[in-house]
């Protein structure tokens, strides 16, 4: 329920959001009926952001996108929905310009579908995410430690945190997203590193996707 929406209160409590991550030319993937673009004035150095959903093409191969082409990308509740979630973020990050951000919201396992998969308050869930669990009660859990793990040698993990604002923590078993200030996710954000940084660290590029 209008959760990109939700994200704008908060994120303007953080001046890196307006100053650094989302500024210039971005796109906003699996925007729906809710684009961040709509609140294009509060991030004055945003030149501009595309909205991309299902009519423009797949979300996880982003293949019409050209590489390096966005200097930031910005996805809230849609990695959840794609076949496979390592393969989609590397597309993500492919696209992105060396020193962009990638700003990502995926719901967490326990507060969203708070123990039930398939999801019974959104079916078209494929994946389920933790930050870190040794074991997840879900058959189709995403440790995001282990999925930005992944990509570790070509972006830098600038923010990572469980989003539970206004979540009502011991309420009877409810889609939280449906009251108007609750969040019941993560967040991520990274940085791509330019080449200079690349070189220091002896990675040139991109992991080949894979599956987890």
């Amino acid at each position: 329920m209008l959760e990109a929406s939700k994200s704008i209160m908060r994120r303007s409590h953080d001046q890196r959001f307006a100053t650094r991550f989302l500024v210039g030319e971005g796109i906003d993937i699996g925007a729906g009926g809710d684009p961040i673009g709509n609140y294009a004035s509060l991030f004055p150095l945003m030149k501009s952001v595309r909205a991309w959903d299902l009519a423009d093409g797949d979300a996880m191969m982003m293949a019409s996108i050209s590489d390096a082409s966005l200097d930031f990308v910005h996805s809230s509740h849609c990695l959840e929905h794609l076949e496979d979630p390592f393969v989609a973020l590397s597309h993500w990050i492919r696209i992105c310009r060396p020193g962009g951000h990638l700003v990502v919201v995926v719901p967490d396992e326990d507060l969203y579908e708070q123990g039930v998969f398939p999801s019974t308050f959104n079916p078209t869930h494929r994946w389920t995410f933790t930050i870190a669990k040794r074991e997840s009660w879900s058959p189709r859990s995403v440790n995001l430690l282990d999925l930005l793990g992944r990509f570790n040698d070509v972006v830098d993990i600038l923010r990572l945190e469980l989003l539970d604002h206004n979540y009502l923590y011991g309420a009877q078993r409810f889609d939280q997203t449906m009251l108007p200030a609750s969040e019941s996710a993560i967040e991520f954000v990274l940085r791509k590193r330019k080449p200079e940084d690349i070189e220091r660290r002896g990675r040139l590029t991109v992991p080949p996707p894979t599956r987890p």
